[in-house]
């Protein structure tokens, strides 16, 4: 484990990392191939039905941590709040993944980023809360929740000025795992620290199921990669709600 000051200095580095890596790379458009998922299959009348459908665990998930919550100790009620976003989130990441994956393009995809977007940076707002400063994460909540959607609304306002930039919403991502990391390196305030690991590894697993979407599709035409990232990124949200359930707080 790491002093919080030292904590607080990595984490600066980080900072400074991801932004200058993001203002120094050039410009990313988002390929127009993305849209086009291997498994584009329909079902009972829907389209795209296993990449739709399997968004629901997301749903599932979420509205179990809301329900958790309210029974849910803290060493302070006010560290659940980023966690009600998060799970809040879910939810509607939920419906805003079926939504874009019914009819794939810029402008549906906009509403699969932004509850992505949610997530990440009220995550990372939970983290500063429990593990370097409740203050500073509960005044952090709403920065980070504006920076995260303002990566979105940024990426899809320069797709509409044909030039398109996905550098601002990458980073994003990038830095909320990297934080995630960090976080790991610190004292804990509760057990199971450790189960953030698990977390971060579900996300990487998502991230390779994503960029392998049509060679796992074709063994054997069963399931595609798009469709398992959606199940090991509900695997690393299950994970999160299942830490909060058996952790307990640590003697300082």
């Amino acid at each position: 484990m790491i002093s919080k000051n030292a904590g607080i200095s990595l984490l600066l580095v980080v900072t400074v990392a991801v932004v200058a890596t993001a203002l120094l790379l050039p410009r990313i458009p988002q390929p127009q191939s993305y849209h086009l998922f291997a498994d584009q299959r329909r079902f009972l009348g829907i389209s795209n039905f296993a990449n739709v459908i399997s968004n629901f665990p997301f749903a599932a998930i979420g509205l179990w941590g809301l329900a958790f919550l309210r029974r849910a100790h803290f060493r302070d009620k006010r560290e659940a709040w980023p966690y009600g976003v998060l799970f809040a989130g879910l939810v509607l990441t939920a419906f805003g993944s079926s939504y874009y994956h019914l009819q794939p393009s810029n402008a549906t995809l906009v509403w699969d980023r932004l509850p992505m977007a949610i997530l990440f940076m009220s995550l990372t707002a939970a983290l500063i809360a429990e593990r370097l400063s409740l203050r500073a994460g509960l005044w952090l909540l709403p920065v980070l929740l504006f920076v995260g959607i303002g990566s979105v609304y940024q990426w899809y306002a320069s797709e509409l000025r044909g030039a398109g930039d996905l550098r601002f919403y990458s980073a994003v991502q990038v830095y909320s795992l990297l934080f995630l990391l960090v976080a790991v390196l610190l004292r804990p305030t509760y057990t199971r620290g450790t189960d953030l690991a698990i977390v971060a590894g579900f996300y990487v697993l998502a991230k390779i199921f994503e960029a392998l979407d049509r060679p796992i599709f074709e063994l054997g035409h069963i399931v595609s990669g798009h469709t398992l990232k959606h199940l090991a990124a509900a695997a690393a949200a299950y994970w999160i709600l299942r830490m909060l359930q058996k952790r307990r707080r640590l003697r300082q």
